[in-house]
């Protein structure tokens, strides 16, 4: 492995921490090396708040200055006039490296490609072409403003990591959420640390829509909000062929959402559709499923409830979230 390839891998690493947090946004990650050092490694954390490429800016600056900034870093206005009105060649000795082309285009905040024109640095290292038609140009506009760039590094883990955002460009992307113990034993109470369950309220936060199986209402009355991270709570599908539940169930009670009861799914309209359920979701809609998101914790237990189900997997990327293993998988 080069050491380009390796500064890009940690780049890739630091992206998929907000894998589809960033919804509608995809996950991009950002290493800033100057001098043979890494002065900043981030990634776009929120859709509407400042992308990879200029929270980097914004921690490369204050490393270099050794001070630190008086504003809000995820506020992008903000954050872009502050770099913008840095002294010319304040950063021409850096090298960038990104996972994704820098955005051309302007939307809730202003275009990347623009601020590293500007910036000028030494180079930009760029993993990956943006493919969806309008959001690409970043790097010929680069090129036109004599920027020194390179495409191709670690491409292929590049184009895994945007797979969500290209399928929610033309339908929903469809995510099965599954916590374990080492043992693959699903009952007992919860399962995940208090991270894990964290980072799935996380995405509750900013999936389209959250869908369940009836028979996990009926049985375990469950709430399915936000509370841990204090977001609001998603709206939900209940897959099921009547609609006989009992609306007292706390599950129906969380204010200002949607909860609709259907027997038949579509999933041909942009989303994400995050799902929870045990085996009779994942057996149903194995067939609908782009990608499995496994919590493992590390424990055995004796407990007989289990995914009996029969499915091939792609591990894509692994990573620890305190005791808990995450496995992100695309479903074969």
């Amino acid at each position: 492995m080069t050491s380009n390839q390796l500064y890009m891998t940690q780049a890739l690493k630091k992206a998929w921490e907000y894998q589809l947090r960033t919804y509608p946004n995809p996950a991009v990650g950002a290493l800033i090396l100057y001098d043979n050092t890494i002065v900043a490694l981030e990634a776009h954390q929120k859709a509407g708040t400042s992308h990879a490429e200029v929270l980097a800016f914004i921690s490369a600056y204050e490393y270099m200055q050794q001070s630190k900034i008086d504003f809000d870093r995820f506020d992008a206005q903000k954050a872009h006039a502050f770099l913008y009105a840095l002294p010319k060649g304040f950063f021409s000795d850096v090298i960038v490296f990104v996972t994704l082309e820098p955005c051309s285009h302007v939307g809730k905040t202003p275009s990347c490609a623009s601020l590293l024109s500007h910036l000028q640095p030494k180079k930009v290292i760029v993993a990956t072409l943006d493919l969806v038609e309008g959001h690409n140009g970043g790097v010929m506009r680069l090129k036109e403003h004599g920027v020194e760039v390179e495409v191709g590094v670690c491409q292929k883990e590049a184009i895994e990591l945007l797979e969500p955002f290209l399928i929610w460009q033309e339908r929903a992307f469809v995510l099965f959420k599954i916590a374990q113990t080492s043992n693959a034993k699903i009952g007992g109470g919860y399962l995940s640390s208090k991270a894990a369950l964290r980072h799935v309220h996380q995405l509750r936060a900013v999936c389209s829509e959250m869908l369940i199986g009836g028979n996990t209402v009926r049985i375990d009355r469950p709430t399915l909000d936000c509370r841990f991270t204090d977001d609001t709570a998603p709206s939900i599908i209940i897959y099921a062929k009547e609609d006989n539940f009992d609306r007292t169930i706390p599950l129906f009670l969380v204010k200002n959402r949607e909860v609709k009861v259907q027997s038949k799914l579509d999933f041909s309209q942009p989303s994400f559709i995050l799902i929870e359920g045990a085996e009779g979701m994942l057996n149903a809609l194995k067939d609908k499923i782009d990608w499995l998101l496994q919590y493992q914790t590390p424990k055995l237990s004796s407990h007989t409830s289990a995914y009996n189900v029969d499915m091939e997997l792609e591990f894509l990327f692994q990573d620890q979230i305190d005791i808990d293993l995450l496995l992100w998988s695309r479903v074969i």
